[in-house]
């Protein structure tokens, strides 16, 4: 089980939303750089980020900070948020990040998703975040009307490498992620899957252990406000 701490930027802060809404949202005062040092310094070897700034705009805002994250530190860092084209893609790979999380931009076009695996094999992730069943584009503020398995199935064959799955009304809430309809997407897709939205303890970390074509678990909120101390969270990582 890979563990995945994730620094969400808005504002070049680090930031946590509620159910993916920007009106709440809680800024934290050390930076991003910082906080990845802090994870890189413990001994963490993967890094989620999303640029909220990039989500919302559709271009590649911090691209910066997340430069400098790369450079300065021993991290696999997975990025998304504002991932639109071919351009932004290939900024993001030429400094180094490991995967690039496509959401939007891969849901509302499929062949671009199919396009960008062949172009750049073994470097995509696909960003599923769910509503009710439903996917969500644009920052979270619009339904795409999609269901996320019949998405899947029209995809599961592009070669994306990676898929990351969040149940939006879990995220931020510390309320368990979604491991019933997490498990459905493990099920079906043919590339491992990534845990997100709602972890609230070490126990959920166990609970993921044991599902199937589960390659790790994103964790946000709950390290922010202490519910999960660092010490405890590396002890469960299979990459420390």
């Amino acid at each position: 089980m890979k563990i995945f701490p994730a620094i969400d930027i808005k504002d070049k802060k680090c930031v946590r939303l509620v159910k993916g809404d920007f009106d709440n949202k809680r800024e934290y005062e050390m930076s991003p750089i910082e906080q990845a040092g802090k994870y890189n310094n413990l001994g963490f070897k993967n890094l989620h980020i999303v640029d909220l700034d990039g989500a919302l705009t559709g271009e590649t805002v911090n691209q910066d900070i997340i430069k400098d994250i790369v450079v300065k530190f021993n991290l696999k860092v997975e990025i998304g948020g504002g991932v639109r084209n071919f351009d932004s893609v290939q900024k993001y790979i030429d400094v180094g990040v490991e995967k690039v999380i496509l959401g939007s931009a891969a849901i509302k076009d499929k062949k671009f998703l199919k396009e960008a695996c062949k172009k750049f094999p073994n470097k995509i992730a696909l960003g599923l975040d769910a509503k009710d069943g439903y996917l969500s584009v644009s920052g979270w503020k619009e339904s795409s009307n999609q269901l996320t398995l019949d998405y899947l199935k029209e995809v599961n064959d592009y070669g994306v490498s990676r898929l990351i799955y969040t149940d939006i009304n879990r995220d931020g809430t510390k309320q368990s992620p979604n491991f019933v309809e997490t498990s459905k997407v493990a099920e079906l897709s043919n590339c491992p899957v990534i845990i997100s939205g709602g972890v609230s303890s070490i126990d959920d970390i166990k609970k993921a252990k044991n599902l199937k074509n589960i390659e790790g678990i994103i964790v946000g909120k709950a390290i922010y406000d202490g519910d999960i101390e660092l010490e405890e969270l590396l002890k469960e990582d299979a990459q420390k």
